[in-house]
C-alpha cells in the first residue's frame, strides 16, 4: 500500500511539473539567456537583435546557433534581465530594480509614452492607488507605429477614448508570464473585452498577437508587461469578418459552397490564411471552375487554408510545419518582416485578431493535393513526364471522375534518345506508367500485378527499404490527388516481354552460358513461369575454354549443375532494390551464398561488378557479369576440372580436395504451379436439345509414349493451398478465392508436354472432365490390351473416332502403360 501511495504521489508531482513547464516557456528561454551571458556578470541576459530593426528576442537554441531570426542575421546584445539594474563601477547587473506602483514602474521599464498617456487620461490616480493590476503596456515604438488617424482620435478625446483604450490593456489582477497559458482568455478592464493569450514553445508570449518584449516587472500593486504594439478591440468571429470583407467575396463563396463557413463561426483557436479576390482571379479559369463544381475538392481547398491552432506572426521566428483542417500540412515561416507559406512570401496583411482566431490575408490560393487532378501532382522533378503525357494526348484520357495511378519517372530518366523516339512508341512507353486503378503506397504488396491503360501487367516487388515495379524503384514523394496517386520512380519502367531462356537465346553475349545450361538440362527451368534471379556471365568469362574443356565439363553433369545453379536464386531481386552500401546475402539453388551490395549505383556480386543489371524477364531478372561465379567453400576433387576452373576463375583460390565429388542436385526445386480458377467456357448451340462444349486448348494436344529404356518423370503432388485475398478491380475491392495445387517434377526422363484445358461452371467442368477421361481410357485400354505402341498420329485419329489398325506386339513397354497427363487451369 505504501509503495502504491509513493507511486501515485510521484506521478502527481511529475504531472504538476509538466503542466508548469508547459506554461513557462518564456521563463525557460529567459533562463537560457542568462546562462549564455554568464561571462558578462550577474543577472545579465543575452538577446538577439535583427539587423536593421529594433526587434529583440530572448532566443531559442536554434536561433542562437544559427545567428539569425526569420532568415535575417541577428547581432547579440547583453542587457540586464527583467527586474535588475546596473551599478556604477560593477560588472553585470547586481542591483534589484526599485519596486514602485504601476505608474512608476512604467517609467522604470521605459514605457514613458504609456506613462504620459496614463497621466493625460486621468488613469494615473488609479494605477498609483490600491489594487492588483496587470498592465500590458505598449512600448514607445508601438505608439509610434499606430496609425496617425487612430492616434489623433485617442489624443483628441483623452477622457473617454484614451482612457478606455488604456483600460483595454489592463486586467484587474496580477498575472505573471508563468500564469499566461496558451489559449487562455483574460477579461480586460474595459467593457469586459477579451484578451487572447498565446504562450508558444519558443518562449514568445502574445496578447491579441502583440508580443511581450519585457515581462514580469513587479510593482507594489501589480505587474507590468511591455508589449510591441497597441491593442485594438477584438472583432467578432472569423466568419463575421469574411462575411463583411469585400476583398474576400471569392473565399466567402467557396466557404459557403463547401459548408466550411459555419466552422469559422464556432468557438476555437483558428488561423486562416485568407486568399483575396485577386488571388482567386490568378487561378486558371478551368481549374477554379472544376474545383468549385466539386464539393469534395472545394471543401479540401478551403480547409487547406485553416490551422486548428492560433499562429500570430510575432511568434514565428523560423520555419515550422503545421497541420491544416484538410489533413495535410503547410510550412509557415518568415523572411524578415514578411510571413511565408510553403517558402513563398504571400502575406499582404497579418494578425487580424478575432474572438476565435487570427486572419492573415494572402495573395495566392493554396491548392492541396487532394483537390488536384492526378496529373497536376507532378512537381518540378517530374515535369518531363507531365509534359509528355499532355503532348501525346494521354492527359485527356485521365478523366476527373476516374481513378488512376501515375508512375512518374524523374526528369533524368528520359535520355535524349528516348525523347527522339517515334511518338507512337513513346506513347506506348508512357502508357506503361499509367495504372487503371488508384493504388496507394500502403496498398502495394510483393507479387502484386497492376494493369496499365495499355493492357500491360506490371509486377510489384517489395524489399526491406524499397518498393519497385518491374526494373524501377520508387523514390520519396508519393502524393494522392482527387482522382489518383502519383509515385515517383528513378527510371523508365520496362515491362518484361520474354522469358529468361528467350533473353539468353536472343543475345549472342550469352551463347556459351546458354549451351552449358542446355547440356545440364536446365532449359526448362529458365523457360517456364517462375520467379528467379539469374547472374549471367558473358562469353568473355569463358575465354580460354577449349572444346575439350567444355566436353569435360558437360560429361560431369553434377559439377556443371553445381556451377550453373550457383548463378541462380529463388525470387526476383532488383539491383536498385538493395539498400546502398549494405551487404545482402542470397542463398543460391546450388546451396551456396552470394554476397550482393550496391555502391554508387553499381551492383556488386561477390565483389564483382555487374556490367548491366535489372534486365527484366517474365519469369525473373538477369544481372550481367563478366566472370564465372564459383562458391569459395566448394572443393574440387578432379585435376582436370581444377585446371579448367583455374583458367576461368582467377579472383579466388579454388580449394582442392582429392577425390571429393559434387553433390547431386535433383530438380526438385523446380515447381509447376497449377491454378484452378473459374473461367466461363465458350458455348455454341447448334440444336436446342444438344449443347456442345468448345474446349479451349493452348496449342495442339501432344502425346508421347514412354519407350523401353526410358524412365517416367516422377511427379510429387503437394497439398492444395486455398488463398483468399482482396483485389482492387476497377477501383473497387473484390474478394478473390484462389486454389493452388503444386507439382514437383523430377526431370529424370523424357519431358511430358501438357495440354491446358479451360472450362467453367461445375456442370460444364464435370462434362468436360468426363469426356477427357473416356478418351484417355480408350487409349489406355488399347495399349494394355494389345501391347502395340501407337504413334502420335494414330492416337490423334483414335481420339477423333477413327479406327486404328491393330498390330501384334513384339515387346512390352517398360514401365507399364503410358498415360496422358492433363492439367486443368
Amino acid at each position: 500500500m505504501k509503495i502504491f501511495f509513493l507511486f501515485t504521489f510521484s506521478i502527481f508531482l511529475l504531472s504538476a511539473f509538466e503542466q508548469a513547464a508547459a506554461s513557462a516557456h518564456y521563463d525557460k528561454i529567459l533562463t537560457h539567456s542568462r546562462i549564455r551571458a554568464r561571462d558578462q556578470g550577474p543577472n545579465v541576459c543575452a538577446l538577439q537583435q535583427v539587423m536593421g530593426t529594433k526587434k529583440k528576442y530572448f532566443s531559442t537554441c536554434r536561433n542562437w546557433y544559427q545567428g539569425a531570426i526569420c532568415g535575417k542575421k541577428a547581432t547579440v546584445l547583453y542587457e540586464c534581465c527583467p527586474g535588475y539594474m546596473k551599478m556604477d563601477g560593477m560588472r553585470g547587473c547586481p542591483a534589484v530594480a526599485p519596486i514602485d506602483h504601476v505608474y512608476g514602474t512604467l517609467g522604470i521599464v521605459g514605457a514613458t509614452s504609456t506613462q504620459q498617456y496614463s497621466d493625460m487620461s486621468k488613469l494615473r490616480e488609479e494605477i498609483e492607488g490600491r489594487g492588483s493590476f496587470t498592465f500590458f503596456a505598449p512600448s514607445n515604438e508601438a505608439w509610434e507605429q499606430l496609425s496617425s488617424e487612430i492616434h489623433r482620435n485617442l489624443v483628441d478625446n483623452v477622457n473617454i477614448e484614451l482612457y478606455n483604450a488604456l483600460h483595454h490593456h489592463m486586467v484587474n489582477k496580477r498575472v505573471l508570464t508563468k500564469d499566461l497559458k496558451n489559449g487562455m482568455t483574460l477579461v480586460s478592464m474595459y467593457n469586459d473585452q477579451k484578451l487572447l493569450i498565446n504562450h508558444y514553445p519558443n518562449g514568445v508570449v502574445t496578447v491579441n498577437c502583440a508580443r511581450v518584449i519585457h515581462g514580469n516587472q513587479i510593482a507594489t500593486n501589480g505587474v507590468v508587461h511591455v508589449i510591441d504594439r497597441v491593442l485594438t478591440a477584438i472583432g467578432n468571429t472569423i466568419q463575421d469578418f469574411i462575411e463583411v470583407e469585400d476583398d474576400l467575396s471569392s473565399l466567402r463563396a467557396a466557404a459557403i459552397t463547401s459548408d466550411v463557413l459555419d466552422i469559422l463561426g464556432r468557438p476555437g483557436h483558428y488561423t486562416l490564411f485568407a486568399p483575396t479576390n485577386e488571388a482567386f482571379e490568378r487561378l486558371p479559369r478551368g481549374v477554379l471552375e472544376r474545383i468549385m463544381g466539386d464539393k469534395v475538392a472545394s471543401e479540401a481547398l478551403v480547409k487547406f487554408h485553416i490551422l486548428n491552432t492560433l499562429q500570430c506572426s510575432e511568434a514565428i521566428t523560423g520555419g515550422a510545419v503545421y497541420e491544416t483542417l484538410e489533413g495535410n500540412t503547410v510550412e509557415i515561416g518568415c523572411d524578415g518582416e514578411s510571413l511565408t507559406v510553403n517558402g513563398v512570401k504571400m502575406v499582404k496583411r497579418k494578425d487580424i485578431v478575432t474572438s476565435n482566431g487570427v486572419i492573415h490575408l494572402i495573395d495566392e490560393v493554396l491548392i492541396p493535393d487532394s483537390a488536384k487532378q492526378v496529373i497536376e501532382l507532378g512537381g518540378a522533378q517530374q515535369s518531363t513526364f507531365r509534359e509528355l503525357v499532355a503532348q501525346l494526348g494521354l492527359a485527356s484520357s485521365l478523366r476527373p471522375e476516374g481513378q488512376y495511378t501515375l508512375l512518374a519517372p524523374l526528369n533524368g530518366a528520359f535520355s535524349d534518345d528516348t525523347l527522339r523516339m517515334d511518338q507512337r512508341l513513346l506513347k506506348t512507353i508512357l502508357q506503361n506508367h499509367i495504372i487503371k486503378v488508384k493504388v496507394g503506397l500502403n496498398e502495394l504488396y510483393n507479387g502484386q500485378e497492376l494493369e496499365t491503360i495499355g493492357g500491360k501487367l506490371l509486377r510489384v516487388f517489395v524489399y526491406r527499404t524499397a518498393v519497385c515495379i518491374e526494373n524501377s524503384c520508387m523514390v520519396r514523394g508519393s502524393k494522392e490527388g482527387r482522382n489518383g496517386f502519383i509515385h515517383i520512380f528513378r527510371q523508365i519502367i520496362n515491362p518484361a516481354e520474354k522469358t529468361l531462356h528467350e533473353m539468353l537465346r536472343n543475345d549472342k553475349r550469352f551463347s556459351v552460358f546458354l549451351s552449358l545450361v542446355k547440356a545440364a538440362d536446365l532449359d526448362d527451368v529458365l523457360s517456364q513461369p517462375g520467379e528467379w534471379t539469374l547472374f549471367v556471365p558473358t562469353n568473355d568469362a569463358f575465354k580460354g575454354l577449349t572444346d575439350d574443356d567444355k566436353d569435360i565439363l558437360i560429361r560431369d553433369k553434377n559439377a556443371l549443375r553445381n556451377i550453373l545453379l550457383y548463378h541462380l536464386t529463388q525470387g526476383v531481386f532488383i539491383g536498385s532494390g538493395f539498400e546502398p552500401g549494405v551487404t545482402n546475402i542470397l542463398k543460391t539453388i546450388q546451396g551456396g551464398k552470394l554476397y550482393l551490395k550496391t555502391v554508387n549505383d553499381t551492383l556488386l556480386v561477390n565483389e564483382l561488378k555487374s556490367r548491366e543489371s535489372d534486365l527484366m524477364a517474365t519469369n525473373g531478372v538477369i544481372h550481367v557479369i563478366d566472370k564465372l561465379l564459383y562458391p569459395a567453400d566448394l572443393p574440387v576433387g578432379n585435376d582436370q576440372l581444377l585446371t579448367i576452373l583455374k583458367k576461368l576463375i582467377k579472383y579466388i583460390q579454388i580449394k582442392f580436395v582429392r577425390d571429393s565429388t559434387f553433390k547431386e542436385i535433383p530438380l526438385t526445386f523446380y515447381k509447376i504451379n497449377i491454378i484452378e480458377s473459374n473461367v466461363q467456357p465458350i458455348i455454341r448451340k447448334e440444336d436446342p436439345s444438344i449443347t456442345q462444349l468448345t474446349k479451349l486448348i493452348e496449342g495442339e494436344p501432344e502425346f508421347k509414349i514412354v519407350r523401353e529404356g526410358e524412365t517416367i518423370t516422377k511427379v510429387i503432388h503437394g497439398e492444395p493451398i486455398i488463398k483468399t485475398y482482396t483485389k482492387i478491380i476497377d477501383g473497387r475491392p473484390v474478394e478473390v478465392t484462389e486454389k493452388k495445387v503444386t507439382e514437383e517434377r523430377i526431370i529424370q526422363g523424357p519431358e511430358i508436354k501438357y495440354t491446358r484445358i479451360t472450362a467453367g461452371g461445375s456442370d460444364n467442368e464435370e462434362k468436360l472432365k468426363k469426356l477427357l477421361e473416356e478418351e484417355v481410357t480408350k487409349v489406355t485400354k488399347f495399349i494394355e490390351g494389345d501391347g502395340h505402341l501407337l504413334e502420335d498420329e494414330e492416337i490423334k485419329r483414335l481420339l477423333q473416332g477413327a479406327p486404328v489398325r491393330k498390330v501384334q506386339p513384339t515387346r512390352r513397354t517398360q514401365g507399364g502403360a503410358a498415360r496422358r497427363r492433363t492439367r486443368l487451369a
